[in-house]
């Protein structure tokens, strides 16, 4: 099992996305996806999200909120706590990232994007500024088969 974070960057209306198409074995290779990665070893959430946020974007974040936790299990990959913070302060210019390409995109244009139809969910629960959330996503393959939102499966996936 692993942690990890996921970082949605706003400013005026649109996130920092990152399309990531450089790594082969990549989980979420060719997908758009919000800023992030793996903790190391004794980093806590927040210090693995300030961290990964400089690192792949050259931003610093002045302030940021922790929305929730989603477990991600999928058939083909290990199970994943991710650990999801929104920030709309931050510093610095964007910088080249070697994991991808990353792009300012207007935040209703994310869901056309090639995203995991599970980001959809917790996209829209930092949208409507929902309280912390734990939320369990299932994959078999690319396929969201259950999706449970503190503890009550979503019916209408």
């Amino acid at each position: 099992m692993r942690n990890t974070t996921l970082c949605h960057i706003e400013r005026d209306g649109k996130y920092l996305m990152l399309h990531r198409t450089i790594k082969e074995n990549d989980l979420n290779h060719d997908k758009w996806i919000g800023i992030g990665g793996k903790f190391e070893d004794k980093e806590s959430p927040e210090e693995c999200n300030f961290r990964e946020t400089l690192e792949e974007t050259g931003l610093t974040l002045n302030s940021y909120k922790y929305c929730g936790i989603v477990t991600f299990v999928s058939d083909k990959w290990e199970t994943e706590y991710m650990h999801i913070f929104h920030s709309d302060d931050f510093s610095g210019e964007v910088k080249e990232c070697d994991e991808g390409t990353l792009c300012w995109v207007e935040i209703p244009e994310i869901y056309n994007l090639p995203i995991w139809e599970g980001d959809k969910i917790f996209l829209r629960l930092i949208e409507n500024k929902v309280p912390f959330f734990s939320l369990k996503l299932e994959y078999e393959g690319d396929i969201l088969i259950n999706a449970v939102l503190n503890g009550k499966r979503i019916e209408k996936l």
